[in-house]
């Protein structure tokens, strides 16, 4: 994932002033700027001022970001520090229940954020390449909690005893998805490779 084209393609866009490419940026990363301020147990509004800090930095680091495929990184890393920032600005203690142990590298859990955003990324493509009905299916039986069978059979006015089949079928077709096909291609251990 890290030489994905399609980052080095927007960096490379937004750089030379292309609004749409900034916006996609801004769309496809907010959602990890998003889980690293929850990591660290963030209010909305520090959410709100850590998200306009970052990329607030963006904007100044991106002509010399030297390396468009590690924008990924730079963000979740950016952000971290601004959490960090808030946090120790904002009391006079400092957290000690944040879940970053004092032995593991910042970068290490920047990255690990990152493989996780990328992850849901991919599975959220993926899901939108299955047709309509198995994604209203799979919504239904993903929803906490699960939709009763009755209800799902209510609703896509199926028998209750196809719904099983059904789920086996779109899961398939789901694990079958040229998104999901190049992530086990890749395997686990090729991601993380530098």
């Amino acid at each position: 994932m890290r030489d994905d084209p399609t980052v080095v393609d927007l960096v490379t866009r937004a750089r030379d002033g292309e609004k749409n490419a900034w916006d996609e940026l801004v769309e496809r990363y907010a959602p990890l700027v998003y889980s690293v301020c929850r990591r660290c147990r963030l209010a909305q509004p520090d959410i709100d001022d850590v998200g306009q800090s970052v990329w607030l930095r963006l904007v100044e680091h991106l002509p010399g970001l030297r390396e468009p495929a590690a924008l990924p990184g730079w963000i979740a890393t950016t952000t971290q520090r601004e959490c960090f920032r808030l946090i120790r600005a904002t009391s006079r203690v400092e957290p000690v229940d944040f879940v970053q142990a004092p032995d593991v590298p910042e970068q290490a859990i920047a990255e690990e954020e990152v493989l996780r955003h990328e992850r849901k990324t991919i599975l959220r493509t993926a899901f939108a390449e299955l047709s309509r009905r198995c994604q209203v299916l799979l919504g239904l039986l993903m929803q906490d909690p699960p939709a009763p069978y009755d209800e799902i059979s209510r609703r896509l006015q199926v028998p209750i005893g196809s719904i099983g089949p059904s789920r086996a079928r779109c899961l398939t077709r789901l694990r079958q998805t040229p998104a999901l096909a190049r992530l086990a291609a890749d395997g686990p251990d090729d991601r993380t490779r530098g």
